[in-house]
């Protein structure tokens, strides 16, 4: 868990931005500060995965246990030493954004983001002059035509980047410079808190109820929360003292704005077994009916909690559920379609 004072400052941009020497440049200034690199989890990964996994990406990014690890090893370094976290690293995809910067909410870590914003012409100028010290001359060239690669992702990324970070254009600016531009952006509440959920993160096993409303051709309501991958059912984590039908009624009105005039009924109670880190718990889902048209056109998203909602086939939602909660829903509609609930254990009913 952060302590009161504990912050990350993350330096985003693309490579050659000039992230890792600003951020060494950061620590020098920021007091109680330390630089922590991302990058090392990736080399560490490399090392302890099989290759025939390591194949299965083109970046390591694309790992979730990069992410995990990525957020898990931050929280570790605060509760070692304190103080600021200075985190120079490209996150170009808002998903991963997302995910990492959700779990460090859920420790009550908070985030300041940042963007190294050079233009493109400069940025091209330094990635030509970009040499890796004691490298081959053949590495230089595949670093740097890595690095000319990605500006189309991060030209595309541009739109949420600049909405969600302190945009620092240092395309006339040096590291030291750069450095000081951010430490009076931090220091000012320029550079702001990012404003993420912050759920937290369970201690033992939990009940929680999720709620399945339907449009006239029967197709299923998902939403995408912005602090865990994977897009989900309307609901939540059951408070203490909460009935699990009533809680998942709330969770539909805090998420999408909609109140329910009646309670939900049954469809699947599913134990989920504990996958380390998490505890798993009971996960029961209910039917909340189908909405009509007027009602649809009142559903609202709740600010930084979710990106997005819509309606899917029950093939459609396999391709974005997680496999385990896919394997709810999927139950959950037969249960539906029976006319009875079902009890499942880590999503498959007993014999």
């Amino acid at each position: 868990m952060g302590r009161g004072g504990d912050v990350i400052v993350w330096i985003n941009g693309t490579f050659g931005a000039g992230k890792t020497s600003t951020a060494r440049e950061l620590t020098g200034i920021l007091p109680e500060s330390t630089l922590y690199d991302p990058e090392l989890i990736g080399d560490v990964l490399s090392q302890l995965l099989p290759g025939k996994r390591l194949a299965e990406v083109s970046d390591y990014q694309d790992l979730p246990s990069w992410r995990r690890l990525v957020a898990d090893t931050a929280a570790a370094m605060l509760s070692e030493v304190g103080g600021v976290l200075v985190v120079p690293m490209t996150l170009l995809r808002q998903e991963y954004r997302d995910e990492i910067f959700g779990a460090l909410a859920a420790r009550r870590i908070p985030v300041r983001h940042v963007l190294l914003a050079p233009a493109e012409t400069i940025l091209r100028e330094r990635i030509a002059a970009r040499e890796e010290p004691g490298a081959p001359a053949d590495v230089d060239v595949r670093v740097r035509q890595w690095a000319y690669d990605h500006i189309p992702a991060y030209q595309q990324a541009l739109g949420w980047l600049t909405a969600d970070a302190h945009v620092i254009d240092n395309s006339a600016l040096g590291a030291r410079e750069t450095a000081e531009r951010i430490a009076e952006a931090v220091r000012t509440d320029a550079a702001p808190v990012c404003d993420i959920v912050q759920t937290p993160e369970p201690t033992r096993e939990t009940v929680a109820a999720g709620v399945l409303l339907f449009d006239d051709e029967d197709r299923v309501l998902l939403v995408d929360p912005t602090y865990k991958p994977g897009w989900e059912f309307p609901g939540g984590v059951v408070e203490p003292g909460e009935a699990p039908a009533r809680a998942g009624v709330r969770e539909v009105a805090e998420e999408v704005g909609l109140t329910l005039e009646r309670l939900p009924g049954l469809l699947v109670v599913d134990w989920e077994p504990p996958r380390p880190p998490g505890y798993g718990g009971l996960r029961l889902l209910f039917d909340g009916g189908r909405l009509a048209e007027p009602e649809i056109g009142r559903l609202r998203l709740p600010g930084p909690e979710l990106r997005a909602w819509r309606f899917v086939t029950e093939q459609e939602a396999g391709r974005l559920l997680p496999p385990q909660r896919y394997e709810r829903l999927r139950w959950a509609l037969r249960a539906r379609e029976r006319g009875r609930p079902l009890y499942l254990e880590a999503g498959r009913p007993t014999p």
